[in-house]
This record gives structure tokens, C-alpha cells and sequence, in this order.
């Protein structure tokens, strides 16, 4: 390769960091410039930890990139210049790219829902989780999936003076087998979190929730984790995107409709070697970043990316600090046989997060 290529990535969550340590490493001699409107790099997995008052590990991102002679540049990026090749920024000043990685990773959904915006919290960015503290009296979870479980169990545990409701209008759990059904119902019931999953939200209001069947049921604080969404900057930028916002990629994650920007993580729609689409996870983000980066690199020297190889192996959830899930997987994505239970899955799960930490730290 010669000349100096600039790169920019577009976000330092975990695919960004992984996608630029590897371009550190595979793109030599490319100029590697990461953004993100964050000085801190936080384990988005542990954010249900610090909403439930616990102090979790942070690093700074500049620190951690300059020593791979990647420069960092703290700003929000307002738009992207496709023609130009240009990501404007929120300081009034733009970047140059000959190639963009696009990882921006995801929200969560406020708009689905009336009243979620202006009276319910989110813990799925570290600003979020800040402006929550648990009150005393009633917390409502909203959402029965991974984050409202791991919340839900989390606040149980550590806040005795609060009590625990976890709304949803489907079994927690229920895309997992039924023996992991079951065993985080059972542990939710001895935290004590009261379960409700025939529950629909239909409207937050500033005193509870209104659920479909007209109950409203008063509370503190409502915890919305029912879905997460994506950032509009790609939809704004003119890139093909799907229906939710998410940038539409190639096999080799490069953009369909603009060849010079690659995407990978939550903000991206990447079909898995079954010709199925990646769910959003930690554990779909930091293998596509790495091959977003191959990929780009590949291109560089004058070859072809191969063939993207992915599949998830096992699901893990944390029930307080004590007890977990581990749940094996079959290639399709679907619950297998084998389940992990009890303080093994704990601390299995908490080996598989600091793995997740530091393999994103360049």
C-alpha cells in the first residue's frame, strides 16, 4: 500500500475498538482516526451493575488508541458528506475519510410507546444509566429480555428498600429452552422481583404504566428496556439502511450503496453464513468489527476479504451476583440442551465480560 489512506471509525464501542486495534495492526501505513462523543470507553454490558449503585471500570479512550498511534478525536458526528468523503462534526469542524467504518452501535427505543421519552429511564448508554438512581418504593422494569432481566435481578439484590416489578407480555426469557425459562423465574422470585408476563405496556405515563387491559400500575421509577433502536446518522447520509435504520452491507460489511464506508455491530444489518441476520450483541459486535477491519485491510493490499465465518456458541445472563445462566447454542442461533446454572454460570459469565473488555481495548 503506498500513500497514507485515512480511515476514520465512526464510534468506540466495542466493534469500533476492535475494528481499530486491527487496522493498527493489518492497515499499515493508513492513517486511523477514531470518533465518539465519549471520552470513556464503558463495558455497555455492565451498565444494569451501575444502575443498581455498583462502580464499574472505565478507560480512557485517548490513552488507550494514542498508544497504538491511532488518534482520537472526541465529537458527535452531525452528518456525513458521501460525495465529499467528509463526517462533519459537532466542534464545527469535518474529517477527511477514504474509508469509513460506520459503528455506531445502538440506543434505546423511546418512540415505540407514548410517554417513554419523557417519564421512563434507559440503561442502554452510560448517560443513561447516570441519571438513574433507584428510588425507594416501586421500580417497573419494562421488557423481559435480556437487559430488563439482568436489571430486574440486579436492583432485587441490591436494593432491599425498593420493590422489583418486571413487565412483560411474554415469559422471561422465552427464546431461551425451557429450563432456562425456568430457572430464571426461579431466581427472579426468590430476589423477590414480582413478574407479570402477560403484561403490555401501552403508555408511561409520569405516575406508573398503563397497560392494554386499561390497569395503571403506579410506580417511582419505569425502567423502559423493550428495544433497542439505532442512531439516525445513516438515514440522514443517504446510505442504504433497513427499516430501523441500520446500514445495509455486502458479505464483506462494505455499505450496498456507498462502497467506500464498511458498517458492523448493532448499527449494522450483517446476514451470518446461514443467511440469517446477526442479532444485536456484544457477542455479534466485536467479531464483525474484526471483520470489517480484515476486510478493509484486505482491499488495501490489493486482495479480496474472505469469506466472514460466524456463529454464537452459548447466551449468558448475570441473575444479581450470585447466580447466571449460561445457555449453549445451536449454528442457527437456537437454545441446545446444555444449560449452566447457579454460581458456575455466574462466574462464567463473568470471565466471558472481562474477555469482551479486554479483547476491545486496542
Amino acid at each position: 500500500m503506498t500513500g497514507q489512506h485515512r480511515i476514520v471509525v465512526l464510534g468506540a464501542g466495542y466493534a469500533g475498538l476492535v475494528a481499530a486495534g486491527r487496522l493498527a495492526s493489518k492497515a499499515r501505513g493508513a492513517e486511523i482516526t477514531v470518533v465518539d462523543a465519549r471520552a470513556h470507553f464503558v463495558e455497555r454490558v455492565r451498565l444494569h451493575q451501575q444502575a443498581a449503585g455498583q462502580r464499574i471500570s472505565a478507560w480512557d479512550l485517548r490513552e488507550l488508541l494514542e498508544k497504538k498511534k491511532i488518534q482520537f478525536v472526541r465529537a458527535r458526528a452531525t452528518d456525513i458528506d458521501t460525495e465529499g468523503k467528509r463526517v462533519l462534526l459537532d466542534t464545527a469542524t469535518a474529517l477527511d475519510y477514504d474509508t469509513l467504518v460506520y459503528v455506531l452501535g445502538s440506543i434505546g427505543d423511546a418512540n415505540g410507546v407514548p410517554g417513554v421519552a419523557e417519564h421512563a429511564y434507559s440503561v442502554s448508554t452510560p448517560e443513561d444509566t447516570d441519571r438513574f438512581e433507584a428510588p425507594r418504593g416501586t421500580v417497573v422494569v419494562v421488557g423481559a429480555g435480556s437487559t430488563g432481566i439482568e436489571l430486574a435481578a440486579e436492583l432485587a439484590e441490591s436494593q432491599s428498600d425498593s420493590r422489583v416489578l418486571l413487565l412483560s407480555p411474554d415469559e422471561p426469557g422465552a427464546w431461551l429452552s425451557t429450563r432456562a425459562q425456568a430457572h430464571i423465574r426461579r431466581v427472579l422470585e426468590r430476589l423477590g422481583v414480582e413478574i407479570r408476563s402477560d403484561a403490555k405496556v401501552v403508555e408511561v405515563t409520569e405516575d406508573g404504566v398503563r397497560l392494554a387491559d386499561g390497569t395503571l400500575i403506579e410506580s417511582a421509577a419505569t425502567v423502559w428496556t423493550a428495544g433497542f433502536a439505532v442512531p439516525d446518522l445513516a438515514v440522514r447520509a443517504g446510505l442504504s439502511v433497513d427499516g430501523t435504520g441500520r446500514v445495509r452491507t455486502d458479505d464483506s460489511l462494505r455499505s450496498v450503496s456507498h462502497p467506500d464506508i464498511y458498517a458492523a455491530g448493532d448499527s449494522a444489518v450483517v446476514v451470518g453464513p446461514d443467511g440469517r441476520e446477526l442479532r444485536m450483541a456484544c457477542a455479534t459486535a466485536q467479531p464483525t468489527g474484526k471483520y470489517a477491519a480484515d476486510a478493509v485491510a484486505a482491499r488495501l493490499r490489493g486482495a479480496e476479504p474472505g469469506q466472514l465465518r460466524f456463529r454464537y456458541l452459548l447466551q449468558c445472563l448475570s441473575l444479581g451476583r450470585r447466580d447466571g445462566l449460561i445457555q449453549f447454542l445451536h449454528a442457527d442461533d437456537s437454545p441446545g440442551r446444555i444449560v449452566l446454572t447457579g454460581r458456575t454460570a455466574a462466574w462464567v459469565k463473568e470471565l466471558i465480560v472481562r474477555g469482551a473488555g479486554w479483547t476491545a481495548r486496542p
